[in-house]
């Protein structure tokens, strides 16, 4: 027992070890660090846009401009867009029921006659709203979300884009693809819509319910990315929204 006592007390007196030196940090590069923006991406309209819209293919994911090649591939998009065929499918349901576009019957064979009719419509009024007339004129057709401010300022902007388009240069003027595009492409229609809508007053009603309709439109499109941001659909479909770590493969579809 004094033995064991004996052989204890100089083991407790034995100074601690040293300890060891901690495990090192590794060092920051200063390059990661630049590359990490100070603020959210998503506080800025073209920052919360990263990528072309699904649904809304004309929502500007870029200060621009637009090549006319661009423009053209801009106008197919939007002609087959859910907007476009639902719009379309919704008017030829009421058409039909109200009795409108005689000429084109009743039943399943005059719902398709007036579907297609509005969708021919609606792919004119692109040719020439967003390709033909925004490439001559050197014309951004694209809408340009403004995220910030109430919903005065937003909806007022999005009703200001129907009479005010951006130039190419990122100036602003009469907005003549807008206006003359809907009118074109209702003058076309009078060579497939029945008899009793080929004249000029007609013409001219339609040509206003379209522009009437789009803006009215516009002011979805203005609350569609933070919509789509709020939904979070990404949940349910993974990789919807803008990687921020990794470069997106270029032209792919969010949303």
């Amino acid at each position: 027992m004094i033995l064991v006592t004996s052989r204890a007390v100089p083991a407790q007196d034995k100074p601690a070890p040293a300890g060891l030196p901690d495990a090192p940090t590794p060092k920051q590069d200063q390059n990661d660090t630049a590359q990490k923006p100070d603020k959210n991406i998503f506080a800025t309209p073209l920052g919360l846009i990263t990528k072309r819209s699904y649904v809304y293919p004309e929502l500007a994911t870029t200060p621009g401009p637009l090549t006319s090649k661009e423009k053209f591939e801009l106008f197919l998009d939007k002609s087959v867009s859910p907007p476009q065929i639902l719009s379309s499918a919704a008017g030829a349901g009421i058409s039909e029921a109200r009795g409108t576009l005689a000429g084109y019957g009743q039943g399943g064979e005059g719902f398709g006659r007036r579907f297609a009719s509005s969708m021919a419509s609606g792919a004119s009024s692109h040719f020439f709203g967003t390709f033909l007339l925004p490439a001559m004129f050197h014309e951004d057709p694209r809408f340009f979300v403004r995220l910030q401010g109430g919903f005065g300022a937003r909806a007022g902007h999005a009703l200001r884009r129907a009479i005010v388009i951006r130039t190419d240069t990122g100036k602003e003027t009469f907005n003549l693809p807008g206006t003359l595009g809907p009118l074109l492409a209702e003058a076309l229609a009078n060579a497939y819509l029945p008899a009793s809508e080929q004249t000029a007053g007609k013409t001219f009603e339609r040509a206003g319910i379209r522009i009437g309709f789009s803006a009215a439109n516009n002011l979805l499109k203005e609350y569609w990315p933070s919509i789509f941001k709020k939904l979070r659909v990404d949940k349910f479909a993974p990789g919807l929204h803008p990687d921020t770590t990794q470069p997106a493969p270029p032209g792919k579809p969010v949303n």
